[in-house]
């Protein structure tokens, strides 16, 4: 695979950090999640495919000794922590780049490493009100909403954090020298946001929220509620895909107004509304399916697996626990990713193991043991 031989350290943590350790791992890399002990430790990682866990505690002597000798011989070491955390450690990017310049650390928090508010707690929703996108995102007459916590926590986190860490590895083709990585969620999502920037005077967002063309005021951009309950996702923009959708739905364009005439949207979006209520999303799919409608089923979990285009592709997978998750993207045509069907791991599954291929001895990683520096936790066989 692409990164194959890479060896990445990733600090156990919440939602972002686990994404980008998962994406280096989906494309071949060696990650090991660093985390605290299974007695003190929830496991929280639902993203732990072709991971390792070593259990390692990092607040005795023994234990940062432990992970900066790791550091050494490492690619990447992906730190979610709040800003300072590593460093009371003696853990800090000062510290693991002097012993290993060619060290790649990726800093991953919700406000960045400097600012008013960097040291300040934070979830998904804040970051996003901070970017300014949150303001963008709602429909008239309605406050401001946040969808799930996929934008900042792993679009303008996760994902930026693997993009800036795979940069960086180009770049130390050439310099032979790792770098600390500053991925602030703020700044990612808000970096994703350039089009609604670099858009402004182009009339696609100067009317108040959810009145605009892609932010629910527009009647053809919009779901609509089928017969059976069911939804259908509508969005043809383009005059010639707009006629099709028109043509879809039974209506006479010549007997409607202008697509763009912004003051009888709301008027069509009841037309809509109604045209969409009388036939179930089979029927719909019937009628828009080979069209350049624009128009597609809303699925669900239980169904996107199975709809034809996906399976054709198979743009889900299946592990050995039968639990269906999405094919790493994108596809890479001559060393695609090919994660492994296992479960997650256990914390401090592999803490030996991993031990000893960093050239730890037998003799150290018993001592390590009876320190509880480290724990063993490997799982009974089910009999």
């Amino acid at each position: 695979m692409a990164l194959h031989g890479l060896r990445v350290l990733e600090m156990a943590g919440l939602a972002p950090a686990p994404l980008c350790g998962l994406i280096l791992a989906d494309f071949g890399a060696q990650v090991v999640r660093i985390d605290r002990s299974p007695h003190t430790a929830v496991a929280t990682d639902v993203q732990g495919r072709g991971k390792r866990s070593l259990a390692l505690d990092l607040k005795q002597p023994q234990g940062s000794a432990t992970l900066r000798r790791l550091s050494r011989t490492a690619d990447v070491l992906i730190e979610p922590f709040r800003p300072g955390v590593m460093e009371k450690l003696g853990l800090g990017p000062d510290i693991l780049l002097q012993e290993n310049p060619k060290l790649i650390y990726a800093r991953l928090t919700g406000f960045g490493n400097s600012g008013k508010c960097f040291r300040s707690a934070g979830h998904d929703i804040n970051y996003l009100a901070l970017s300014g996108v949150l303001s963008k995102l709602g429909r008239k007459d309605e406050k401001p909403y946040a969808p799930l916590n996929l934008l900042a926590d792993f679009a303008g986190g996760g994902l930026m954090c693997a993009l800036g860490i795979i940069m960086a590895l180009y770049e130390r083709t050439k310099s032979g020298k790792g770098q600390v990585i500053d991925a602030s969620m703020v700044e990612g999502v808000a970096y994703l946001s350039s089009f609604l920037w670099k858009s402004q005077n182009q009339g696609l967002w100067n009317r108040p929220r959810g009145e605009n063309l892609l932010d629910s005021g527009a009647p053809f951009y919009e779901t609509y509620k089928t017969a059976d309950g069911k939804f259908m996702a509508v969005g043809a923009i383009e005059p010639q895909f707009y006629e099709q959708l028109i043509h879809g739905l039974g209506l006479d364009s010549q007997k409607l107004p202008g697509q763009m005439s912004f003051s009888d949207w709301p008027e069509m979006k009841k037309i809509f509304v109604e045209v969409f209520s009388k036939k179930t999303q089979k029927e719909w799919c019937e009628i828009f399916d080979n069209t350049d409608a624009c128009v597609t089923p809303v699925l669900t979990f239980d169904k996107v697996a199975s709809y034809p285009h996906n399976k054709e592709r198979g743009s889900f997978l299946k592990n050995d626990q039968e639990e269906i998750s999405p094919r790493p993207a994108p596809l890479l045509s001559r060393t695609p990713a090919t994660p492994t069907s296992k479960r997650d791991p256990f914390i401090g599954e592999h803490s030996k193991e991993i031990l000893l291929e960093y050239g730890f001895s037998e003799e150290e990683i018993s001592q390590l043991c009876s320190l509880r520096v480290i724990e063993v936790n490997i799982p009974k066989a089910n009999l």
